[in-house]
């Protein structure tokens, strides 16, 4: 790729090996200059600082901002953008799943658009480590005991300087691609001064506007949970899920501790094929118990089935349910904006 098209800046951290990633992607008029940004991403060294810019290496105008907000980035209050729907990303266990929130993001709002949802990007290596160990090593917290002696005021004092960065970065909406995170939400959002997408709300209300029907009359709508044992104890699906009027079903004791904590044990000795074997034994169990679909709340999991496996098309990620909400919310800010233009333009001629 041509060096006009990215300005890097490299920043060496004298305390980690791999410090924070920050990558600041903007509106563009050309489809194809998104989607050639995404790729050197996966080739930068993670001791970088990514700042995207157009192909003459400035930052892109919005051209639905007023004149105020197209100045150049240096006059934008500090702020790293200045778009209305500006999309704050906050990185969590997996830099793989948030790259691939990214890739979904871009790729499905350019459908309709001419133009990529802006949005800036921050994965710190240390908090995805953190998350990561909490996530894949829950069998060893399944008692109250164990969970209430581990302590979370570290994760959720790095969440909170990440939402505090992404407000200062210019974000309008901030979203946390990972299920685990959610465990802090209310706290970590907590006076916020912008939007905040959560991922259960989100797939919960997709569900609803489904307009599911039970697969027995008269009985209740069901949807089965399926996640680590740390995200199913936080307990957030269950609660957003019930707020929407379903029935939730929990895989039960014997199957969490014979199917699916041995499956994210198998996932971290590299065992993907025992891994893949104990799920669909998890998904069979549930669906057995008429559950319309089943939510796979874990990363992990969504990522061990193969893309034409018929459990699949029972299931339903909720990432998935998150990148939609977030494009409605960012096509709905600029409709905002420009109506408020025309409303300015129009008591400029009264």
């Amino acid at each position: 790729m041509e060096s006009k098209v990215l300005n890097w800046k490299i920043k060496k951290s004298k305390f980690e090996t791999h410090p924070s990633i920050t990558m600041v992607s903007t509106n563009t008029r050309q489809r194809n200059v998104c989607k050639r940004r995404l790729n050197p991403v996966l080739a930068v060294p993670p001791s970088s600082v990514i700042l995207h810019t157009d192909e003459s290496g400035e930052f892109p105008e919005s051209r639905n901002s007023s004149s105020s907000s197209n100045a150049s980035l240096s006059s934008c209050a500090g702020s790293l953008l200045c778009h209305p729907n500006t999309v704050g990303i906050m990185g969590g266990g997996s830099v793989d799943s948030t790259l691939s929130f990214v890739r979904k993001l871009v790729h499905w709002s350019k459908e309709n658009e001419e133009t990529c949802t802006p949005f800036v990007l921050c994965s710190d290596p240390v908090l995805n480590r953190e998350l990561l160990s909490l996530e894949r090593n829950s069998s060893t917290l399944c008692s109250r005991n164990a969970r209430s002696q581990f302590d979370h005021s570290p994760i959720v004092e790095n969440l909170l300087s990440k939402r505090v960065f992404l407000e200062k970065s210019g974000a309008q909406c901030i979203v946390v691609p990972c299920h685990i995170s959610h465990s802090w939400h209310d706290e970590v959002f907590k006076g916020c001064s912008i939007p905040s997408l959560h991922m259960a709300e989100c797939v919960s209300r997709e569900l609803k506007e489904a307009k599911l029907k039970p697969l027995e009359a008269g009985s209740p709508l069901r949807i089965g949970v399926l996640a680590t044992d740390v995200t199913l104890k936080a307990g957030f699906y269950q609660e957003k899920l019930q707020n929407e009027g379903f029935e939730v079903v929990l895989p039960d004791k014997a199957t969490m501790e014979h199917t699916v904590i041995p499956a994210i044990d198998a996932i971290n000795r590299k065992d993907m094929e025992g891994a893949r074997n104990l799920l669909r034994i998890a998904l069979q169990v549930l669906l057995v118990r008429e559950v319309n679909t089943v939510i796979l709340a874990s990363n992990d999991m969504c990522d061990l089935l193969p893309r034409d496996d018929p459990l699949l098309k029972k299931c339903i990620d909720p990432m998935d349910a998150l990148v939609m909400s977030t494009i409605k919310w960012a096509q709905q800010a600029v409709k905002e904006e420009l109506s408020g233009s025309l409303v300015s333009f129009g008591h400029a001629y009264t």
